[in-house]
Order: C-alpha cells, then sequence, then structure tokens
C-alpha cells in the first residue's frame, strides 16, 4: 500500500526540499512493551548508571600512532555520520527526567536528505549565509595551513557560526566539515555560473545522497544486511519491511533509530585527534592531572584557532601513507607522525573523555554521554534490544554474547557480559542502544587499511537489527522523497566519477584537487 503522494512507503508523505517543514518523531514497533530496569525511577538510574560506567573504557591519551581499537575505516567517517544526524533530526528538549512521548516531541530538522543544516531557509531568508550572487557561501578567515587546505567558518563579534546548524560548529573536525560542505557547494557554482540556486541545490544534494548510500552505509552496515534490502544492486522499496507501516500522515523520525540505532557512533570517536603538524588534541578538554600538555580539547562554539587547520589527509585517505606502529621510536615515529587516522570499532565502549562531556557540550547533567544515551533511550520508552530482534524475525542475542568492552582482536581479559556488569535487571532485557553496538561486535568483517602497508582489520558492523533499523529509515526517507536521487533516478551515478564517488571524492573537488 503507498500513500497517496504515489509510490511512497506506506505511512510517509513526500518531505520534498520546503526548508520550513518540521517533522515529528515516531516509533517503527509501537506494539513493543518499554524495557525497564527497575522497581522504580530511582533503581533504574542505578542500574542504568552502573552499565554507562562499565561502558566507558579506562583513559587513553591521545597519541600518535597504531591502536588496537582501531577499524579498518577512516576517521573521517565518525563525522560524517555526526553531519548526517544533524541533517535529519533535532530534539532541544532533553530533561532526562520524564517519559516523552515521540509523536509530541518536534523534529527541529526536516525528515529528508536535504541539507537543510547547510542551506538553512535559504538566501531569501538567510541572505547573511550568502554572497551578493545569492548562490555562493561566505566562508570565514583561511587558518595557518592555507587557503586551500583550511577555512574558518563565517563568525560574528561573538564568535558564533553564520550557518545551517549551530550544532555543526560543536568540535573542530565537525565544523571544518561543514566548510567543506560549503565549498563543494560553491565549486558546483563555479563549473555552473548559469545554474538556479535550486538546480545546484540539486546537483549537491544528489552528490551527497548517493556518498550516504554508496559509500557511508557500506562502511558501517554488513554486507547481508544490505543487500537483502536491494534488487539488481540498488535499494529497493519494496523490501522495506518495519520502516513502512507507520499510521502516521507525515513525514518523521524514528525514535528507535533516533535515540539508539544511529547513536552507533559514539563509540567511534577516538580520545584524540592530530589535525596537522603542530596540534594533537583530545576531542574534549581533559582534567591536568590525567593529561599533562593538552590544556584544552576540540571543542567548538568560537573563532577557530589559527593553527588547527585539519591536513585532510590525516583524517581520509586522499593520499597514500603509513599504517604506522604502536611504538614511538625511530622511524616509526615519523610514520605514526603523518598517519592516517582510522576510527575506533563499533562496539560497546566509549572513550574516557566521552565520559565527562564538557558543560559547553552537556549543559545539564549527566555528562557522561553513555549514561545520557541510555536515560533517553529510557526516558523515549524504548523496547529491549531482544525484543525489537524477536519483532524483526532474527535470532536475538543471549546475554552471554552481549559484551561490554572494547571489541579489539586480542583483549587483556575475557569481556564480562551485560548482566555480569549491570546486574539481573539486564537478563535478556539489554537497552537498544547497547545491544546495537554489541551486535555489531558479534558482526565483523576483514577491511584492508587504505595505506602503504595494507593492513587487515577486523572491523565490526552493525548487524541484524542495527543495520536494518538504520538501513531501512535511510533508504525510506529517500524513497518518500520526491526529490532524492533515488526517487528520480536510482540508477544516477555522479558525472565524472560513476560508482567511484566517496567520502574522498567529495573532499577532494572541495578543496579544489
Amino acid at each position: 500500500m503507498t500513500s497517496k503522494h504515489g509510490n511512497l512507503p506506506r505511512g510517509l508523505v513526500a518531505a520534498g526540499t520546503d526548508l520550513n517543514f518540521r517533522g515529528r518523531f515516531g516509533r517503527m514497533f509501537p506494539h513493543l512493551t518499554p524495557a525497564r530496569f527497575g522497581q522504580n525511577d530511582t533503581e533504574e538510574q542505578q542500574n542504568l548508571g552502573k552499565l554507562a560506567t562499565a561502558m566507558v573504557s579506562s583513559f587513553d591519551a591521545p597519541k600518535d600512532g597504531a591502536d588496537g581499537e582501531e577499524s579498518g575505516i577512516p576517521a573521517l567517517y565518525t563525522y560524517f555520520g555526526q553531519f548526517i544526524d544533524h541533517d535529519l533530526t533535532f530534539d532541544p528538549d532533553s530533561s532526562f527526567q520524564k517519559q516523552k512521548d515521540p509523536k509530541a516531541t518536534i523534529d527541529f530538522r526536516t525528515p529528508a536528505f536535504d541539507l537543510d543544516n547547510v542551506y538553512g531557509r535559504g538566501p531569501n531568508d538567510q541572505p547573511y549565509m550568502y554572497a551578493g550572487d545569492g548562490k555562493t557561501f561566505l566562508l570565514g578567515d583561511p587558518l595557518t595551513l592555507g587557503t586551500t587546505s583550511a577555512w574558518d567558518l563565517q563568525r560574528n563579534g561573538t564568535g558564533r557560526a553564520l550557518i545551517g546548524d549551530p550544532r555543526n560548529d560543536e568540535n573542530t573536525i565537525v565544523s571544518q566539515l561543514q566548510g567543506l560542505a560549503l565549498r563543494f557547494h560553491n565549486r558546483v557554482v563555479q563549473n555552473h555560473p548559469d545554474l538556479s540556486f535550486e538546480a545546484i541545490q540539486e546537483i549537491v544534494r544528489f552528490h551527497y545522497q548517493y556518498l550516504v548510500v554508496n559509500d557511508f552505509l557500506p562502511r558501517i552496515i554488513s554486507a547481508p544486511v544490505l543487500n537483502g534490502l536491494k534488487s539488481n544492486g540498488l535499494p529497493d522499496q519494496a523490501k522495506l519491511k518495519f520502516f513502512t507501516d507507520l499510521n502516521n500522515p507525515y513525514p518523521f523520525m524514528p525514535v528507535e533509530f533516533s535515540t539508539a540505532a544511529y547513536r552507533l557512533g559514539h563509540s567511534m570517536v577516538r580520545p584524540g585527534y592530530r589535525l596537522n603538524d603542530a596540534t594533537l588534541m583530545p576531542i574534549f578538554p581533559l582534567p591536568p592531572a590525567q593529561a599533562p600538555g593538552f590544556p584544552e580539547g576540540l571543542t567548538g562554539f568560537r573563532k577557530m584557532t589559527q593553527d588547527w587547520g585539519i591536513d585532510w589527509g590525516r583524517l581520509i585517505d586522499l593520499d597514500t601513507r603509513s599504517y604506522g606502529s604502536m611504538t614511538l621510536d625511530g622511524a616509526n615515529q615519523v610514520a605514526n607522525f603523518n598517519r592516517l587516522q582510522l576510527a575506533y570499532r563499533i562496539d560497546t565502549a566509549l572513550v574516557d573523555p566521552l565520559g565527562s562531556l564538557p558543560a559547553s557540550v552537556a549543559s545539564n547533567p549527566p555528562p557522561s554521554l553513555a549514561f545520557r544515551n541510555l536515560l533517553r533511550g529510557r526516558e523515549f520508552n524504548l523496547p529491549s534490544g531482544q525484543s525489537v530482534a524477536e519483532a524483526m524475525s532474527v535470532p536475538a542475542l543471549q546475554d552471554n554474547q552481549i559484551l561490554i568492552g572494547q571489541g579489539v582482536d586480542t583483549p587483556d581479559a575475557p569481556l564480562p557480559n551485560i548482566v555480569s556488569v549491570g546486574g539481573p535487571a539486564f537478563t535478556n532485557n539489554c537497552p537498544l542502544w547497547t545491544y546495537v553496538l554489541a551486535e555489531a561486535m558479534q558482526n565483523k568483517t576483514v577491511m584492508t587499511t587504505p595505506t602503504t602497508e595494507s593492513v587487515q582489520i577486523t572491523t565490526p558492523q552493525l548487524g541484524p537489527v542495527g543495520g536494518r533499523l538504520v538501513a531501512e529509515v535511510f533508504y525510506g526517507l529517500l524513497f518518500a522523497d520526491p526529490g532524492s536521487y533515488l526517487s528520480k533516478n536510482p540508477h544516477w551515478t555522479p558525472p565524472g566519477w560513476g560508482q567511484d564517488f566517496t567520502l574522498k571524492s567529495f573532499v577532494k573537488f572541495a578543496l579544489g584537487l
């Protein structure tokens, strides 16, 4: 059954490209019972707090060199995933103290891959973001690395970025990725000066959507899950099973996706990043006693520090660099200093800086990102991971398969399971976010690093529950949008790139390489 708007998933109407549209959150599995982790609120918070503590790794200072927690995925994909999230969802009301009705919660982003986090409300309504031609984005100051490598965002007198979504300035990496998106758009304007702003938008959106479907998803979701949603190598709307019959007349964002499955990227964050020859910083500020020599972190919402311009070859494989070594002496030090950094594995471990977020990121308690995610799942009455697996008719993980900790190849000691660290409240009752991460640890594939040594790394990917949740929402929203490339021409490929267009291609084009 399709909607009155034509061949769209049942329950969805076209999001189009109306930047004034606002959606709502909803449920993919409204019939499932909410998971509970104690007899009352206090007991639930205590139990979730124990699990959250176990899901934050011990302190590991930022460093150059290979790391056993690394996956085979270049580090920039972590922040491209954050960029996508800011394109799809935004709920500014998060109390962690009350149960929330998803249907009454506004999604202040359009539930479509339309880059409203880049374009905002457009040049007519936000002209301060655009040059006098009404098509070209204004940029800020060039950074120390030079005009072809790094630019700051345009900012007001207080240092706040003048961009479509302020969250895209919350850390240095996503801030400069936002800048690349602006520069990508501007390059398209330069190549097609006679096209209208709307035509330029469509070109940019098509490239972005193609990148999401054909490069980003295959990095984070296991191939069997994605192949099960395709026919003849292309996403097939008829194979969407769970993001279709939702009895909701408006486009919306499922809380099982936004509050659980798509928070996978939190486990991919490294303790810190080397941006260039001069700058190695933790992702968030660390106490001086813990990390001497690191007076601040890569937090944003401020004018960019001049020597923090990103050498993009350290985050994405623009060129071929050494894989590096875990040792830091002699020739290895040189290789490590210039190496391509890789995202951490999708597992049930978050790095220590995420256990104590700064007030600029988490203005209300608790400061632990793991605890915030678990409380948010409870706040939205999410079902357990096992319940969702049963609803999807896939075998659910057993408690002894839900391991808590770093999913490295050779751990120092066997990882504990969820019941042993959290208590009996989690027996066959795993929070959906934790379940998705634990399931990835059971679904590993071998990836070859794009480095001179071509190292093979076993890399966890989202499995039958987590991968299906993410893929169906991504495909479903694209099919629901009559302006997307999947709706207009699913065989479309980026001109001049074909099927080889990846995040690396996006960065190269934006930089003018």
